[in-house]
């Protein structure tokens, strides 16, 4: 995923100022009610991000299309399996 792709988002979630496991959760409970394929945009500041959706995505068969920080953001773009 490059350039215009990853902007492309069905939901944009903001976890910033949440704690573990807190964005996980609000992730995990928004995606129950999107279709398979759609893509969610996590904004986040908690680091254990970085190794949460990862591991996250890998269990639910869920796609981490892109994974990126900006300062003290982590970005993810999260594929419904």
């Amino acid at each position: 995923m490059t350039g215009k792709d990853v902007q492309a988002a069905d939901v944009d979630i903001d976890a910033r100022g949440l704690r573990c496991p807190e964005p996980l959760m609000v992730v995990r409970n928004r995606m129950m009610d999107m279709e398979k394929g759609q893509v969610i945009k996590v904004t986040a500041t908690d680091p254990s991000t970085s190794w949460d959706f990862p591991k996250f995505c890998n269990f639910l068969n869920h796609e981490l299309l892109h994974a990126e920080t900006e300062g003290e953001l982590y970005l993810y773009w999260i594929r419904k399996g």
